[in-house]
């Protein structure tokens, strides 16, 4: 038994000897080997889905000059979105912001946690008052161009955070688009 271990060992290694020295050194080595078990764990994949996402969450899906589209709903002009709906919001451009502009947004219950205000194609700096009052009621700010504010809410809103937006449309054509959106 002990001469046919080491008569089968002396074949292999005279194969081994018939083979090119580069090849010899191209030989993977491993230390162990993965049992089949351990090789079909690796092929399967699952997905626990923890939570599934709440219809009633706003999303905005895209937006133009002309205003937003909400849930599948278009928007004209400028607007603010709350936690479970989308009011007007009475503004021009961000020098029209005041303080009673976000009154609305201190009002609801549960209370918002931040709101996300895009002021148009670039970022505006808003008075030190109203971003003042809004500190004092514990309502976070953050101040954008309106596409950075629009990806921001979407993004705030999918986490689960009780969210606010306060948008005026850019001017000019620019538009946002989702992915699941199909192309007109």
């Amino acid at each position: 038994m002990v001469a046919a271990f080491v008569l089968r060992g002396l074949c292999r290694a005279q194969a081994a000897l018939r083979c090119a020295p580069a090849e010899l050194l191209w030989v993977p080595r491993r230390g162990h080997r993965l049992t089949p078990a351990d090789d079909e764990l690796y092929q399967r994949t699952r997905i626990s889905l923890l939570q599934r996402e709440s219809p009633q969450s706003m999303y905005i899906d895209s937006y133009s000059s002309r205003g937003f589209m909400v849930n599948g709903n278009r928007v004209l002009g400028p607007c603010a979105l709350l936690p479970h709906s989308v009011v007007q919001w009475n503004v021009g451009t961000h020098r029209d912001i005041i303080e009673e502009s976000f009154s609305l947004f201190w009002l609801l219950e549960p209370r918002i946690e931040i709101v996300v205000v895009g002021t148009g194609d670039r970022t505006e700096r808003l008075q030190p008052q109203v971003l003042q009052a809004l500190k004092q009621r514990g309502i976070a700010v953050e101040v954008q161009d309106t596409p950075n504010a629009c990806a921001t809410f979407n993004f705030l809103c999918h986490e689960g955070r009780v969210t606010g937006a306060a948008l005026i449309p850019p001017p000019g054509g620019t538009m946002l688009t989702s992915l699941a959106q199909a192309p007109e």
